[in-house]
Order: C-alpha cells, then sequence, then structure tokens
C-alpha cells in the first residue's frame, strides 16, 4: 500500500516537471526569437516566466508542508532537498531566458552585425543540457546526470570563443560596439543556464547517492597537488 506521503511526493515531482516544461519553452522561444527575428515570440518569454514564478512559489510551499507534517526518511529528505534545489535553479533559468529575450531585442531592432555561427550552437548545446539534466531527475538516472557534468565544458568553451570572436570584429568595427557587447550578453545569459543545469545534475547525484560532486574537480586537483608533493 502506498504510503500518503509517497503520494504526495510523487505529486510534488509532477508539478516540478511541468514547471521545467515551461523553462524549456522560455529558453526555446527566446533562442528562436533571436534567431527569427521574431519579436512575438521574445515577447511569449515574458509570459512563460510568470508561469514559471507561481510555480517556484508553489513548489517551495508544497516542500515546506511535507518537511513539516510528514516523517521523511533520509532518503526522502535528499530528495526533497533536491527537488528545493532545483526549483530555485528552474526559476533562474527563467530568469535567464528573459534576460535573453530582451537582449535578443535590442539586438534584432539593429542592422545585423555578422551571421551567428556559433552561438546558435550554444544554443543547441544548452538546450540539449537542459533536456539531459531534467531527464535525469523523471528518470531518476545517475548516468545521464553525469553526462550533463561532461557537457558543461563545451559550452563554456563556445561562450569564450564567442567572446573572444566578437571582441576581435568590434577591433575594425568601432560603430558595432553596442551589438557586440549585447551579442557577449547573450552568450553570458545561455552560459548561465549551462551553470544551472550543471546545478540540477549534482543535485540528481546527490538525491540517489547521497554523495556531493559539487567540489569534485577542485577536490581532486589539491588532492593530486597533495600527492605529488609528498
Amino acid at each position: 500500500m502506498e504510503r500518503h506521503f509517497d503520494t504526495s511526493l510523487r505529486e510534488l515531482k509532477e508539478q516540478l516537471v511541468v514547471m521545467a516544461s515551461w523553462v524549456e519553452r522560455a529558453i526555446e522561444e527566446a533562442t528562436q526569437g533571436l534567431q527569427l527575428s521574431s519579436l512575438e515570440r521574445l515577447e511569449n518569454v515574458y509570459e512563460l516566466e510568470k508561469k514559471i514564478n507561481q510555480s517556484h512559489m508553489s513548489v517551495d510551499s508544497a516542500c515546506l508542508k511535507l518537511l513539516a507534517l510528514q516523517q521523511p526518511l533520509a532518503t526522502d529528505l535528499r530528495l526533497i532537498f533536491a527537488i528545493i534545489k532545483i526549483n530555485t535553479d528552474l526559476e533562474r533559468m527563467g530568469d535567464q531566458a528573459v534576460n535573453i529575450s530582451r537582449n535578443a531585442r535590442e539586438y534584432i531592432q539593429a542592422p545585423p552585425m555578422k551571421p551567428l555561427i556559433d552561438l546558435p550552437i550554444m544554443f543547441q548545446e544548452v538546450r540539449q543540457m537542459v533536456g539531459v539534466a531534467l531527464d535525469s531527475f523523471v528518470k531518476s538516472n545517475e548516468n545521464l546526470a553525469r553526462d550533463v557534468l561532461q557537457r558543461d565544458d563545451r559550452v563554456d568553451a563556445l561562450k569564450n570563443k564567442i567572446f573572444k570572436d566578437t571582441l576581435e570584429h568590434l577591433k575594425t568595427h568601432a560603430d558595432q560596439i553596442e551589438q557586440g557587447l549585447t551579442l557577449i550578453l547573450i552568450a553570458r545569459n545561455l552560459e548561465r543556464i549551462g551553470d544551472h543545469s550543471t546545478n540540477i545534475a549534482e543535485d540528481v547525484i546527490f538525491a540517489l547517492t547521497g554523495e556531493d560532486v559539487r567540489h569534485a574537480s577542485q577536490a581532486a586537483t589539491i588532492k593530486n597537488v597533495l600527492k605529488s608533493s609528498s
């Protein structure tokens, strides 16, 4: 017989999945709005943000209610804490989608600076990170979560390339500096969405295994330094 707590937890996860679908749609509308120069699609992001913010408050409230009225086991506690953190990361992804929409509006209303080559690739990489991170939560799949951690370096490399190429372009096109800076801001917004995807993946790993991998690379570096000096 299913516990009342299990029913409440399942409903909570379903709420989060609905919120995640709105976040994915907001990112899609923002990025497609830029690529297609569509003010209508960029405007859709603001309506989606309202739904995301409402869900954010609703999920937080449901988590606090579960903690206050139930007696969750250790595994359940990890999952609830992970959901609280994932909920926050999803809300911040929505904020970044709004930032992309705002910056994209500025970009498409001025003469195009140059063909967008690396940015669409970065869009795709970030969308994949978001999708895999959310799949890892829905499917309780540790391997998918760890795959997200590996993808983060590719997004960072693309952001750095866009920064470098844009600044190089502006050396000979000083009249396009506002467009160039806007493009850099959009790349930065995308990188932040990737970072939030990484956070979600880390929280999924913690919920499933109890392992905290947030600073694993830094810890490994310190360990190697200590080992080599001994």
